[in-house]
């Protein structure tokens, strides 16, 4: 494929992969997965909550409440977190095959989430302190000295995470439906409040960001758990090898896509104002959307490396082949795509920048066109930058910086 040939050529100098051939469905993934991280955090910058959401909806917003939490809140993080369980392994098998040893291996992935933890702080003070860098960076740590060098007979247990997330659901289900069953109520959808966006003054709103950034990486430790799930698709290559596990991708995109959207069914609905409930079915309405949003992550992944087995029977000089070619260069580029993300938000929602959400009237649907608009200009930068065989920015410098001298 030409995609292969450009990727290689777009890859000069860095340990080479497996076969000569960059993987497509990673790439795929990673650069879809940052349109649903732009809805996701632009709602929550312009509504100024977490998760970003009217609770006063009127017309249409009802409708787009409804679909961010069967498709976006809750769905992004965990395939960031599968994607990024994934790279971790893929990283460490490129390095074995270019003849690293394992010590050098393991120094150099250490490098680069110690790195990775001083992008999320910079990135979570300055920005945005939704980050989810910082704590990637320790778990990437945490996973490198405990669980990346284990056997198989170690790995094999991730999956069982998903037998009692699966049950876990089940039973908020089960809480859901009976609230619904017996109880009535008024209660609004349960948010949280997202003070540093809201202040007037970039010096107030960096002071703001400093007390939020930490408590935000706390939260996200428990994400190991994704991870390793991810680590462990990676070690048996369902998205290097697409073809060979179509079976359990498919199996997988059908299974995880149902169970995310009718997780999220309640709470959307409690969103769009469509259903009334009592504080404590509120509350297990919203377990459950976030619970079921671990198997949306899944669905995702496995719809893009279906996706990715599809395009490679594409001719090379096929049309379609540009969207996909700009999609996944957009996810080679991710970590600079996500930084310029949350430049753009401080830029277009900030009281004291642009302030696009109070001139514009609705900023739910502010939000959502400024999603998709810088969504959109970072997949053309991105493609720009792979026709010039140019990492992105971001990439550029955590290389520099994680190598070293060894390079």
């Amino acid at each position: 494929m030409t995609l292969d040939v450009q990727a290689r050529t777009e890859e000069r100098g860095a340990p080479p992969v497996s076969g000569g051939r960059r993987i497509l469905a990673p790439d795929l993934a990673r650069g879809a997965m940052l349109l649903l991280i732009a809805l996701a955090n632009a709602t929550g910058v312009f509504l100024a909550s977490t998760p970003g959401v009217d609770t006063t909806p009127h017309g249409p917003e009802r409708v787009w409440n409804v679909l961010l939490f069967l498709f976006v809140h809750a769905r992004a993080l965990p395939l960031f977190a599968l994607m990024f369980g994934y790279g971790l392994v893929q990283f460490a098998r490129h390095q074995d095959e270019a003849g690293r040893p394992p010590g050098k291996v393991r120094a150099l992935l250490l490098r680069r989430n110690a790195w990775l933890f001083a992008f999320g702080l910079a990135h979570g003070v300055l920005l945005y302190s939704g980050d989810v860098l910082g704590a990637y960076g320790l778990i990437g740590i945490a996973f490198t000295v405990l669980l990346l060098r284990r056997g198989d007979r170690v790995h094999r247990l991730a999956p069982g995470y998903l037998i009692l997330a699966a049950l876990y659901v089940l039973g908020l289900a089960a809480l859901v439906l009976h609230g619904l069953a017996t109880g009535s109520g008024g209660v609004g959808v349960p948010t949280s409040d997202f003070p540093s966006v809201t202040e007037p003054s970039y010096a107030e709103s960096f002071t703001a960001r400093v007390g939020e950034w930490p408590a935000t990486v706390l939260s996200m430790l428990p994400m190991i758990l994704f991870i390793w799930i991810g680590a462990w698709a990676a070690r048996r290559r369902l998205l290097d090898e697409p073809a060979k596990h179509r079976r359990l991708l498919r199996r997988g995109a059908t299974v995880g896509l149902t169970v995310a959207v009718l997780g999220g069914l309640p709470m959307g609905l409690l969103a769009g104002g469509f259903l009334h409930v009592d504080a404590d079915t509120a509350g297990y309405a919203k377990m459950l959307y976030e619970t079921a949003g671990f198997f949306g992550g899944i669905g995702y992944g496995c719809l893009f490396g279906l996706l990715a087995l599809r395009v490679s029977s594409w001719s090379a000089t096929s049309r379609r082949q540009l969207p996909v070619t700009a999609l996944a260069a957009l996810g080679r580029r991710s970590l600079s795509g996500y930084l310029v993300q949350s430049v753009a938000w401080l830029v277009l929602a900030s009281p004291y920048a642009l302030a696009l959400g109070d001139r514009l009237g609705s900023p739910t649907f502010v939000a959502a066109g400024s999603a998709l608009l810088v969504w959109l200009g970072t997949l053309v930068g991105a493609y720009l930058m792979h026709r010039r065989a140019r990492r992105g920015p971001a990439e550029a410098l955590l290389r520099r910086l994680a190598y070293g001298r060894q390079r």
